[in-house]
């Protein structure tokens, strides 16, 4: 891999931990934002939603747009946007500037996380793609996984501080990419791709049947469910093992702290291998299956032992998921980068608002509802995936 790409690559790396970051800042602070604020649980809900519902409208177009004009442009903007998102939440008081900063927040977002991940399928073979977007995939999970804990220890100064730094993170990485990261055209002419069948290959429009492969159909699917079931499953995690099986606060920090760290790992140090020695297709299959086994399994559980294995296996399955979709995903089409990781993340978005809700009406009604709903989701996506073949490939038997 050149040094240009490599440069380019831990830039990309940088900027999405850097937006995931800001995402869950916003976690601590949001109970003192309420009652310091006298907001209603509507009015936040509300705050959280927009941030998602901006990513889930916003994320196909700029992925289409960023296939035209290119992608470092429509990076630089949306770091912009970041930082101001954070200053504006650092500057108000009134709900509806909140509300407008998340709406920025989601919008910076849809242009800095999809447009990463087209720009790494663009200077990536595909040998060295699984790696990177499981580095890209780290990145994305470890700004979740941080942001409450660097937003908490912030917070002690001043509920302010959190997004303060974050607006100055913003800023600065915005000025190292525009410095830094060399045009579209350069990085692609440094990088050590071969110069075949993806650059022949004609680009189809995004609403053309030409483009709406059986392999693609399939996978958007997956991305979906998968969004679904991991906010299905972990909305209402807490209160539910805390319901029937008593957990405490502690128990609950240790089972996501163990998670954080299990997640860095398996995306960062053994992503690569499992997908070289097996597959993107294999990887799936097993993933959608263990989670669909443990998720049944929490239902039926008799200690906190297994309910802790069962939740480790669930969120390592959920978290193997999505970079080995969205690998095989960059593999199905040579061209459309943009638009195919843009409409990635819109599904995404859009299984992250229903997850929570289905669960929480289902949680209503009996305990276990949710999770068996989930498992049923998670089963058929398992069947979905024998479907799965590679381009310019007959559907595989095993």
């Amino acid at each position: 891999m050149a040094r240009q790409t490599k440069r380019a690559i831990f830039i990309l790396v940088f900027s999405e931990f850097l937006v995931c970051l800001g995402i869950s800042l916003v976690i601590p602070v949001m109970p003192f934002i309420k009652n310091e604020l006298h907001l209603t649980a509507t009015d936040m809900g509300i705050m959280n939603a927009l941030f998602a519902l901006a990513q889930f409208v916003a994320s196909p177009i700029i992925g289409r747009l960023s296939d035209k004009i290119g992608r470092k442009p429509v990076l630089a903007t949306g770091l912009f946007l970041y930082m101001v998102s954070e200053v504006l939440f650092a500057l108000t008081n009134q709900l509806w500037v909140f509300n407008i900063s998340r709406l920025v927040g989601g919008l910076s977002a849809a242009m800095v996380v999809p447009t990463a991940m087209a720009l790494a399928s663009d200077i990536t073979t595909k040998r060295q793609r699984a790696k990177v977007i499981g580095w890209l995939s780290a990145a994305f999970s470890g700004g979740l996984i941080l942001g409450p804990g660097i937003g908490g220890i912030l917070a002690g100064i001043s509920y302010k501080t959190p997004f303060w730094v974050a607006g100055a993170l913003g800023l600065i990485s915005a000025i190292v990419l525009i410095v830094l990261l060399p045009s579209d055209k350069d990085v692609l002419a440094a990088s050590d791709l071969e110069p075949a069948a993806d650059a022949q290959e004609p680009a189809h429009h995004p609403m053309s049947r030409a483009f709406w492969t059986v392999p693609i159909i399939i996978l958007f699917t997956m991305i979906l469910v998968s969004s679904f079931g991991l906010q299905g499953f972990e909305s209402i995690y807490s209160i539910y093992v805390n319901e029937v099986f008593h957990f405490s606060l502690s128990n609950i920090a240790l089972v996501l702290t163990l998670n954080g760290l299990i997640s860095l790992f398996l995306q960062v140090a053994l992503f690569d291998t499992m997908v070289q020695r097996w597959g993107e297709r294999h990887v799936i299959r097993f993933c959608f299956a263990a989670a669909a086994i443990c998720t049944i399994w929490i239902t039926q559980a008799h200690t906190k032992w297994e309910v802790i294995v069962a939740t480790l296996v669930i969120f390592s399955a959920f978290d193997l998921l999505r970079p080995a979709i969205t690998t095989l995903l960059t593999k199905a089409s040579a061209t459309n980068q943009g638009l195919i990781n843009g409409l990635n993340m819109s599904l995404t978005s859009v299984g992250n608002i229903v997850g929570p809700i289905m669960s929480g009406m289902l949680l209503d009604m009996n305990y276990h509802y949710p999770y068996l709903v989930v498992a049923g989701f998670l089963i058929v996506s398992y069947l979905m995936a024998f479907m799965l073949r590679y381009p310019g490939q007959k559907p595989a038997n095993n």
